[in-house]
């Protein structure tokens, strides 16, 4: 095999097993940061042998092995010349054990646990928001600091920065590699689902560069949401989640047009609709409602994902179930009240009774700081005022709003509609 197909079936493996792998030396280590040294080390004996061994049977088999032989020899030294590991009790227990054969059998056990333990310990919320996105796209993702730099637009040294300060935030702390108790599961659970669907959006509508969207990032926050489903099967809001994914990632290839320009959720090819992903979508949606059902109802996720299921049933934008939409957008207002949620209300509320309502709601925004530097504002303001005919105010949102996105695409659509605006400003002028 040539040199360049071993280093990609190499980087394949590494992408599907990493975080098999780190989960079980973070179980053996306790501690995240040597986990993936560990792991990093059999990646590169894998670089070192397969190209003049060949590629084993079960390269993740290969790996995982090689990765527990060095995570037990490193144990046994730090075992071996810690002559104080007495004195700290029973903050060195566990390496006292980590070598007994019993250990050593029960490491190919649990692992759907194991990586469940690592998802949590990644989206700790002791870490920032940015440093738990950055680290869980490193070890759960398997993706290496430059990849991770290309897809947010940052230097490569701020990602590294990031990852190594997280790691060192997480031993400082000393998060215990575990699933949350009871009590405190619901938080965590949502600093998880908030890191996946960062990464999910960051790909469907890119905040920055010159491409409206990023799939490889929709792909990855899928595929961890649907291994979070399979490993929380009861939590409606993971399914919830989940179903929210797969149905807005299925309008990723209609969301942009043959020369890259964005395209509108009214102006897609419907056709284009991805319908497995749609499936699958329902199918966790119906999930989530059925959890919830025995609980305290839909969470803000499940609603989202039942607004997404609207526009997924319509068979075009003219069929959309408007006042439904509405509907929901008022429970999740209730349940999460934020700005942005008002401002999504007011689309609704504008395609369901008019935009004139829509307008009043959104006039009411305006003074929140929150949405001061927001484009949509300004977006949705000039959409709707556009709609009333009021061309020339609509024309200047419209200008505004292209100031404030970081999005090459976005501000090419948005100034584009300021243009239309100030030709049918003018048309009007001119047969008054």
């Amino acid at each position: 095999m040539a040199t360049a197909d071993i280093q990609r079936t190499i980087d394949a493996v590494w992408r599907m097993e990493s975080a098999r792998i780190i989960a079980k030396l973070a179980r053996m280590t306790r501690e995240l940061g040597s986990a993936e040294e560990l792991a990093q080390d059999a990646l590169v004996a894998a670089l070192e042998h397969w190209p003049k061994d060949g590629i084993p049977d079960n390269p993740g088999a290969w790996l995982m092995a090689t990765a527990k032989n060095r995570a037990l020899d490193a144990l046994r030294q730090r075992k071996l010349h810690d002559a104080r590991h007495q004195e700290l009790g029973q903050d060195m227990q566990p390496l006292g054990a980590l070598v007994t054969p019993d250990f050593v059998d029960s490491l190919d056990d649990d692992i759907g646990d194991d990586l469940l333990r690592l998802i949590f310990t990644a989206c700790h919320p002791v870490l920032p928001a940015a440093a738990r996105t950055a680290l869980t796209l490193r070890v759960l993702g398997g993706l290496g600091t430059d990849e991770i730099a290309r897809a947010f637009l940052l230097p490569e040294p701020t990602v590294a920065q990031r990852i190594v300060r997280a790691k060192r935030a997480l031993a400082e702390a000393r998060v215990p590699f575990e699933v949350p108790r009871a009590d405190q599961l619901p938080a965590r659970l949502a600093s998880v689902l908030e890191v996946i669907y960062l990464i999910f959006n960051e790909g469907y509508a890119a905040t920055a560069g010159e491409q409206w969207t990023r799939p490889a990032l929709c792909e990855e926050a899928l595929r961890l949401g649907r291994i979070l489903a399979g490993l929380a099967p009861l939590e409606p809001e993971v399914h919830g989640l989940a179903a929210l994914m797969e149905i807005q990632a299925s309008r990723l290839r209609a969301r942009v047009g043959p020369q890259g320009q964005a395209v509108l959720l009214a102006d897609q090819n419907r056709g284009r609709w991805d319908q497995l992903l749609i499936g699958r979508g329902l199918a966790a949606l119906e999930r989530a409602q059925a959890l919830a059902a025995t609980r305290d109802g839909l969470g803000p996720y499940a609603l989202q994902a039942a607004i997404a299921a609207c526009h997924a049933r319509a068979r075009s934008a003219g069929e959309t179930d408007w006042a439904r939409i509405a509907a929901l957008y008022d429970a999740l207002s209730a349940l999460m009240p934020s700005p942005v949620v008002e401002l999504n209300r007011a689309v609704a509320l504008a395609m369901a009774f008019g935009p004139a309502a829509g307008l009043d709601l959104v006039d009411t925004l305006s003074a929140e700081p929150a949405l001061k530097n927001y484009h949509l504002l300004p977006g949705v303001r000039g959409d709707l005022l556009a709609k009333l005919g009021r061309f020339t105010e609509a024309g200047a949102e419209f200008t505004r709003a292209a100031t404030l996105t970081r999005n090459l695409r976005e501000r090419e659509l948005l100034l584009e509609r300021a243009a239309a605006c100030t030709r049918q400003s003018t048309k009007t002028l001119l047969a008054a």
